[in-house]
């Protein structure tokens, strides 16, 4: 179907409607279409189509999203805080489809075991959630194969450029200061090293971003009718029911797309809902969307004249972010090792894709890390840090302090240095202690809001710290490269002249320079913190605001990521996170989506076909004389119209099993079908397909909470056919095995 940025007059009521049309919004959205040809579905995206746009595709071009007049990305404006100098924190968020996996830096980065452990969610533990990080991704780094996937639509690469000069000069230095290079580490369970960094970028050079690789494929393979994505519009509110039911949303055009005739607004539109309502707005607009509809803390809503819906005061409270600190460095790289080039302008975007330049596909960041401090510098924080990282960390050596990483680029101002070539090294925290929250002020999607990035208010300055520490491990780590050759200054904390800890602006004059650390004095010390506090910011992570937790916990959704005290809405994002993540958020996105597609599916009955071998148990039906049941093995699938079972409640429900030969007749040939004319089976016939299978089985209720009995867990077994039993089991899931029963026609 094509991209509307007008709805088509015929889509007034569709079966699922997304609100959102971020990262994981569309792995929900085509997993959803591809498993229910049947289930219309509606994406509602604010920002406008991203489909081969330049500086989308192309990974050298992602600064230009975070220019101030960007049109891809959304900028929330924060409160001043004295902890931030008297700053008003800029968060940028996407706003394109895609969301953020459209705009990001890139970086592959994978959250650890413990991350998902601590959610200390059923079915959503590191070893639940494993199998969806491998489904979305064909991974091209080093490492066990069995530690990533090898067939999905997302392409992990180097991009086809890199710097190896560079690499190793950095590895080396690293090396020096005690931290190794690990291979793989985004296994979810190696910590505390180096490596080289893989990216969300194809071996071509394009940007793997969510909407490229999962949307935009079914939007124009002519096969999925009932997905329909509307962009430029922004979703005003959820509607309910008299019984609390989500029944629909209401929105708006973008007016940054589409002028605003006369000065009169556009007006409101609704779109009805006949199934569920998944609000999909990211962690910052999500909380609105709630608000807006009358989710959320009572005295929130009743300080800006929104009915009360149902009282969550976990709605936009929770806030986090990945607090980040950018320092850059002279270096002796050359022009066609940095992205200078381009991020100067001295490269037009244009000339550079009519050159094919070989760093079109290059973010610039090669090697990165997750490191922990030692005892010894523990101690040197504070007795409030030892506190801290006794209680979170010593113990749980799966726990990375920070990430840290070289990017070859500057990333301020041009004008404001000499050209030449330049690496910026990043610091962010992996488990910030701060918080924050960001609320609405009014009813309208023009209302601002109310944010509070609540960066380094934690009590005890814990989280400033951290930084603290990390700008001297890094400033260890790039004096002791072949390419450093200084500081820039401006870009680093302010020491006196006299300082031993003083800024290098020749690299012939550092003294110290791979002879032993730098010695920093408590002056230097107040220097450091006071360069944190004026330039920290946003590593565009956020997360938290409609936290997965027990309602009593400030928890917005459950488990199944249905919000409380309402029905038929589900939060799809990154605010659904309990805890943080060590790690870039992009792939914690895609895994939510992942996760979601499913539960969902469950919940509207509609069986997935797992991709491994199961074991099996059935039922049979009081008035079937005879039922059969066929085991499948990966890969193959049978092909079924009109299976009558039983459900729960004592209604039918209809199954159509489709594999991707959709178009095919079969004939029986010994026990197997081959494609040619119908056959009917006879119940002493039960048969197989050879054929490689669409991951899907649609399952369709004639009534309220029907439940499928035909049964399936995992194992290994052989293919088969047994003879039911005579009982009805309680419920399983359905995800393999097919009851292929007497007297069913026209397969």
């Amino acid at each position: 179907m094509p991209i509307y940025s007008k709805l088509a007059e015929d889509i007034d009521e569709v079966d699922v409607i997304i609100a959102g049309g971020g990262t994981a919004a569309c792995v929900l959205a085509s997993r959803l279409a591809s498993t229910a040809p049947d289930l219309s579905i509606l994406v509602i995206e604010g920002g406008t189509n991203n489909r081969n746009v330049p500086n989308v595709v192309h990974p050298a071009f992602f600064l230009d999203h975070l220019a101030p007049d960007s049109k891809t990305a959304i900028f929330y404006q924060g409160r001043k805080s004295e902890q931030l100098a008297g700053r008003s924190p800029i968060v940028p968020a996407g706003g394109i489809l895609g969301g953020g996996s459209s705009i990001n830096f890139m970086l592959y980065t994978r959250a650890q075991k413990s991350d998902f452990d601590s959610w200390k969610t059923p079915g959503w533990s590191s070893d639940d959630l494993r199998p969806y990080l491998n489904r979305f991704e064909t991974y091209h780094g080093n490492g066990e194969a069995s530690h990533h996937g090898k067939s999905g639509p997302i392409h992990i690469s180097s991009g086809g450029f890199r710097v190896p000069d560079a690499e190793n000069d950095i590895l080396a230095a690293a090396e020096q200061t005690g931290y190794s290079e690990i291979r793989d580490l985004q296994n979810l369970d190696e910590n505390n090293g180096y490596e080289r960094w893989m990216r969300y970028v194809s071996p071509e050079g394009k940007r793997q971003d969510a909407a490229h690789t999962f949307l935009h494929p079914l939007l124009e393979d002519g096969n999925h009718h009932n997905l329909h994505v509307l962009v430029e519009s922004k979703v005003v509110r959820v509607l309910f029911d008299e019984h609390k039911r989500a029944v629909g949303v209401e929105y708006t055009p973008n007016p940054d797309y589409q002028a605003v005739l006369n000065t009169t607004r556009h007006p409101v539109k609704t779109v009805k809902a006949r199934k569920l309502v998944v609000v999909s707005c990211g962690a910052c607009g999500t909380p609105a969307v709630l608000e807006r509809s009358g989710l959320g803390d009572k005295s929130v809503l009743e300080k800006v004249g929104v009915p009360l819906v149902a009282d969550l005061p976990g709605v936009g409270h929770d806030y986090q972010d990945h607090h980040l600190i950018l320092y850059p460095f002279k270096t002796a790289l050359k022009p066609d090792e940095t992205l200078d080039e381009i991020f100067s302008g001295r490269i037009s975007h244009e000339d550079a894709i009519a050159q094919k330049h070989k760093m079109l596909g290059w973010n610039g960041v090669d090697i990165c890390s997750k490191i922990r401090p030692t005892e010894d510098e523990v101690d040197k924080l504070g007795p409030e840090f030892r506190r801290a990282w006794d209680r979170d960390f010593k113990n749980d050596p799966n726990r990375p302090l920070m990430l840290s990483g070289f990017l070859h680029g500057f990333l301020g101002d041009h004008s404001a240095i000499p050209a030449g070539q330049y690496t910026t090294g990043a610091n962010y925290t992996a488990y910030p202690y701060s918080r924050g929250s960001i609320h609405i002020t009014g009813p309208s999607v023009t209302d601002p809001l109310d944010f509070d990035t609540g960066y380094f208010s934690d009590p005890g300055d814990v989280d400033l710290k951290k930084q603290v520490w990390a700008y001297k491990h890094m400033r260890e780590v790039a004096r002791r490269t072949a390419l450093y050759r200084g500081e820039v200054a401006g870009g680093h904390p302010a020491f006196a002249a006299t300082s031993r800890a003083a800024l290098v602006d020749d690299v012939a004059a550092d003294a110290h320079k791979t002879v032993r650390n730098l010695e920093y004095s408590d002056e230097d010390d107040k220097a450091i913190e006071r360069f944190l506090r004026e330039n920290v910011n946003t590593t565009w992570h956020s997360l938290g605001t409609t936290k997965m937790a027990p309602r009593g916990d400030r928890g917005v959704v459950d488990s199944s990521l249905s919000v409380y005290g309402v029905e038929r809405l589900k939060i799809v994002d990154l605010g659904i996170a309990p805890e943080n993540v060590g790690a870039n958020t992009n792939n914690t996105a895609l895994v939510i989506g992942e996760k979601a597609a499913d539960i969902i599916a469950k919940d509207l009955l509609i069986t997935t076909v797992a991709q491994s071998t199961c074991s099996v148990s059935c039922d049979r039906r009081d008035d079937v004389s005879d039922a059969y049941l066929w085991q499948s093995k990966p890969n193959t699938i049978v092909y079924i119209n009109g299976l009558q079972l039983c459900c729960r409640s004592g209604r039918n429900f209809t199954s159509n099993f489709k594999s991707q030969q959709t178009t095919a007749d079969f004939t029986k040939k010994g026990s197997h079908l081959t494609s040619s004319t119908k056959v009917t089976p006879t119940s002493a016939s039960p048969v197989k397909l050879p054929w490689r299978c669409q991951p899907a089985v649609v399952t369709r209720c004639d009534g309220p909470e029907c439940v499928p009995l035909n049964p399936a867990t995992s194992c290994d077994l052989p293919s088969t056919t047994q003879r039911c039993p005579r009982r009805i089991p309680p419920r399983f899931s359905t995800d393999v095995v097919l009851l292929l029963w007497a007297g069913i026609r026209d397969i």
